[in-house]
């Protein structure tokens, strides 16, 4: 797969997962409401996509993740009707704290600065 099909590809299913969550369409109570997508990232041959998973609410982070790794199978199945492509990747979420991580930097460079 090209570097452009899969960045391609990468941004639809982000969007149709954002789209499913929003909808309301995965029904678990652990889901919080203020989950996001952050990024997806496509394995060389499009079998498999890394799925990172945010949330402002600190403490229903991990909770969320487990979450949409329960309705795996069934967001997989909504993507292949989305997506209409030969194979639809195999979904694996992770939680993403990059912004947090940044927020640390942030603090440690204040801190360095004397600010």
């Amino acid at each position: 797969m090209s570097q452009y099909a899969g960045a391609r590809l990468e941004s639809r299913i982000m969007e149709a997962i954002s789209t499913l969550i929003v909808t309301g369409q995965v029904k678990n109570p652990h889901l919080s409401r203020f989950t996001s997508i952050t990024d997806v990232e496509l394995s060389p041959d499009g079998a498999y996509a890394t799925v990172f998973v945010s949330t402002v609410e600190e403490e229903a982070l991990e909770r969320s993740v487990k979450a949409l790794e329960s309705a795996a199978g069934f967001i997989q199945a909504r993507l292949a009707k989305v997506l209409k492509t030969r194979n639809t990747p195999v979904l694996r979420f992770v939680a993403d704290n990059s912004w947090r991580e940044g927020e640390r930097v942030n603090v440690l460079i204040d801190e360095a600065l004397g600010r």
